[in-house]
């Protein structure tokens, strides 16, 4: 495992909000250094999510119309979700998320679109950030293992969450000024 203790993530970046009905709509945009086929292998096994992911999974995310059980880390939640879409390697559709991969040059272009509650959404941002970064780190050999929950908070969490804030125009519960007027 490479020094985790030196991992710091660098500023928020590729990333939007918008505002979806009672929710939000996260939407997250990493380019990564790997192929489309690798990063596909990373966001649908249950092996490789325990590297990387905010969440665990009790199968493999690949079988269109499966039900998988999902538990947030750091949390006590655990859902049930859907897959309504999987068309390897480019597209994922399971719960309240959609994954996109798009080759470029011999990199991968990762959109996620993360349906996410108002006061959430700036956490997510910061979260799915750090969760990146992790990603990255794994596919190039040098893991440096999962930060999620309170772990994240000795990794600049915090600041991501204020950079994210200030990058939205909300606060960091998600709210903006004129709905706590």
């Amino acid at each position: 495992m490479a020094n985790r203790a030196e991992y710091m993530p660098g500023p928020a970046a590729g990333a939007r909000a918008e505002k979806d009905g009672e929710r939000w709509k996260l939407i997250l945009v990493r380019e990564l250094r790997h192929p489309p086929a690798r990063v596909w292998d990373a966001i649908t096994d249950p092996k490789h999510l325990r590297e990387w992911g905010p969440f665990d999974a009790d199968r493999n995310l690949c079988t269109e119309g499966a039900t998988v059980k999902l538990t947030w880390t750091g949390t006590a939640r655990t859902s049930e979700a859907r897959v309504t879409r999987a068309e390897a390697p480019t597209l994922l559709e399971i719960g309240d998320m959609r994954w996109k991969l798009e080759p470029v040059g011999k990199g991968t272009r990762l959109t996620l679109w993360h349906s996410i509650g108002g006061r959430y959404v700036t956490w997510g941002a910061a979260g799915w950030h750090i969760c990146f970064d992790v990603l990255d780190r794994m596919l190039s050999g040098a893991p440096i293992g999962r930060i999620v929950g309170k772990d994240a908070r000795q990794f600049g969490f915090e600041r991501l969450v204020e950079e994210y804030s200030d990058e939205f125009g909300l606060e960091p519960t998600g709210e903006t000024s004129k709905d706590k007027s």
